[in-house]
């Protein structure tokens, strides 16, 4: 099994950034697509980012792209989201989650094409 814990998370204001980081114990994440998600108060959980296996294949919700990068250091076994250009609207419960290789890199935009998720982290932005 993946433990996944993310950190990172906090009270910022509009425009400002953060990086989020989920670290992984367990398993190596290189044989695994990592994901993230975000939840906020009476809302379905969102996708946002995700970053294939191969350290090389991206994808990204329209909402953040252009504001937010996921990245990955196989070294650390840990995944990172940058989130630049903050707005209101992105507080939410921020969430990691691992897919090994063999899931379809065509699901990776949905919550249920992972195996392994972290409790979250906590983002708010004030305006």
């Amino acid at each position: 099994h993946v433990q996944l814990v993310e950190s990172g998370g906090g009270l910022v204001q509009a425009g400002a950034s953060l990086r989020l980081s989920c670290a992984a114990s367990g398993r190596s994440l290189v044989t695994y697509t990592m994901g993230w998600f975000r939840q906020a108060p009476g809302k379905e959980r969102e996708f946002l980012a995700a970053l294939r296996w191969n350290n090389i294949d991206t994808y990204y919700a329209n909402s953040v792209k252009g504001r937010f990068t996921i990245s990955r250091d196989n070294a650390k076994n840990t995944v990172y989201l940058q989130m630049n250009s903050l707005k209101p609207e992105d507080t939410a419960v921020y969430y990691c989650a691992a897919a090994h290789l063999r899931r379809a890199w065509s699901n990776a935009g949905s919550a249920d094409g992972y195996d392994y998720w972290g409790q979250g982290t906590q983002v708010t932005v004030s305006s």
